[in-house]
């Protein structure tokens, strides 16, 4: 009988979780593809193929199932950069590299339309970003602190240092996402953003 009943405990959670995967899968493909107030719950829940008590029962707002997009988003986000930060060893290069994947992951239209146009507006900034925080500052802050610890990065405070380079980045990516010519803003914001982590560099080629 206790076999039994761990096995139905199991099963309504295993469809439990399909369900909330399913519901946030159907929110992301909207929310990237229309924006955050072109989207209805009708929408949602009939893409998911669920009912909206299910969308309630796991979430109790369209605003709150649009937080947790955000969050899936920024971690695929942080999982990019960091595959391709695992690549390489060398410090400088570090910075380098994570700087490329940031761009790369941080203009997909999903990124740029959920985390850069809906997510302050739709969580407000606060909100916004302390989120965006908890997800790209490890990366910054790991990669200087590096950095500062094989002496090519001289020693400045590290977390409002993070935090300067990480607005930097954000900024970077929505300039390049909103420009007509993309391939020519992305090689001139790499450019200035080279320059700027040059500015922070003790030892040379």
């Amino acid at each position: 009988m206790a076999a039994a009943a761990n096995r139905e405990r199991s099963r309504r959670s295993d469809h439990t979780d399909a369900t909330r995967r399913a519901l946030v899968e159907a929110g992301r493909h909207l929310f990237s593809r229309r924006g955050y107030g072109a989207v209805s719950i009708e929408d949602i829940v009939t893409r998911a193929r669920v009912t909206r008590g299910a969308l309630y029962y796991h979430f109790d707002s369209k605003k709150d199932l649009f937080r947790a997009v955000l969050e899936v988003v920024e971690a695929d986000l942080v999982a990019d950069v960091q595959a391709a930060m695992d690549q390489v060893t060398a410090a400088w290069d570090l910075l380098i590299v994570g700087f490329g994947a940031f761009l790369d992951a941080a203009t997909k239209p999903a990124a740029v339309q959920i985390i850069a146009i809906d997510g302050p507006a739709v969580l407000g900034w606060g909100e916004w970003r302390h989120i965006d925080l908890r997800y790209g500052l490890g990366l910054v802050v790991a990669a200087l602190e590096r950095g500062m610890d094989a002496g090519v990065i001289r020693r400045v405070p590290l977390v409002p240092l993070s935090q300067l380079l990480l607005a930097a980045l954000t900024e970077s990516a929505l300039q390049i996402a909103g420009a007509t010519d993309k391939n020519r803003t992305r090689v001139e914001v790499e450019g200035a953003f080279i320059a700027l982590l040059e500015g922070l560099r003790t030892t040379r080629p």
